[in-house]
């Protein structure tokens, strides 16, 4: 049986124009003991400006181990979210994150199938998406790092979708990312896809959906970049955290909100079942 912790994605303060330092501190401040950080490619001006939260991996993976040290908590893994379907995109990024992730200390990166070229059709897609992870999960068996694949996109949008694309490589680095908010907007029962996930499971992120998301967006949309503040909307986090328990690994649950005061929120309610 695994032990479930609670986390924050990084994201929580991304309308609040701070730095990442400033936002690791304040999730300390917050009571979290894991936070999940984005990462990109290259320079980026706001980021670099202290007005923005992502991480260049042209940074010493350093700053955020020391940054993480200084404020008392841990990484659970980081969103590397990438095109898979797009080897010029995400293979050259994704291994990048995988060797960013092992010097910082990130057991997990993040990722989806991402926007599909305009070009291909599902057989290409799936042949390019193996390519990629093939490549990945190599480097990610050499370091000890997981592979969560998350419910996003057009082909993960389904628990058979979900499962073909982790399928497409045989390699004990690749699991699941869950995302309650996406796979309840996709129109699924969260519940029984996360049953249906939890031996692969490797991380989750802990989105909820208001009401009025619900109707205007439910069985229309793929996912979403943020939801509400966990216990404010549909998700029943109580059953959540008791199919987490039962998965072989230790599972972070990672929020997903876009305020500090919904991550102020979220925590207090998640605390209830944890």
């Amino acid at each position: 049986m695994g032990r479930v912790g609670i986390g924050v994605n990084m994201e929580f303060i991304r309308h609040a124009d701070k730095s990442f330092e400033w936002g690791v501190e304040k999730a300390a401040e917050l009571g979290y003991e894991y936070i999940e950080p984005w990462v990109h490619l290259g320079r980026e001006l706001m980021s670099e400006a202290g007005y923005y939260m992502t991480i260049s991996m042209s940074e010493d993976p350093y700053r955020i181990r020391r940054a993480c040290e200084k404020a008392g908590v841990k990484l659970s893994a980081l969103s590397s979210h990438t095109a898979l379907c797009r080897p010029d995109v995400s293979g050259n990024y994704l291994k990048q994150a995988i060797r960013f992730a092992a010097e910082c200390g990130a057991p997990v990166v993040n990722t989806d199938e991402g926007p599909k070229p305009r070009w291909t059709t599902r057989q290409e897609d799936h042949v390019l998406m193996k390519y990629t992870l093939t490549e990945a999960a190599g480097f990610a068996e050499n370091r000890g790092i997981l592979i969560g694949i998350e419910p996003h996109q057009q082909y993960s949008k389904t628990p058979a979708g979900l499962d073909r694309i982790v399928g497409l490589v045989d390699s004990p680095a690749i699991g699941v990312n869950f995302d309650t908010g996406n796979s309840y907007l996709s129109g699924h029962d969260p519940i029984v896809w996360l049953e249906h996930v939890r031996d692969r499971l490797v991380h989750l992120h802990a989105k909820d959906i208001s009401i009025q998301h619900s109707k205007a967006e439910r069985g229309k949309v793929t996912g979403t970049p943020a939801g509400c503040a966990c216990g404010d909307g549909v998700i029943d986090w109580k059953k959540v955290i008791a199919v987490c328990r039962k998965a072989p690994r230790d599972i972070v649950l990672s929020v997903e909100c876009g305020t500090v005061e919904q991550a102020e929120r979220s925590i207090k309610h998640l605390k209830q079942f944890v």
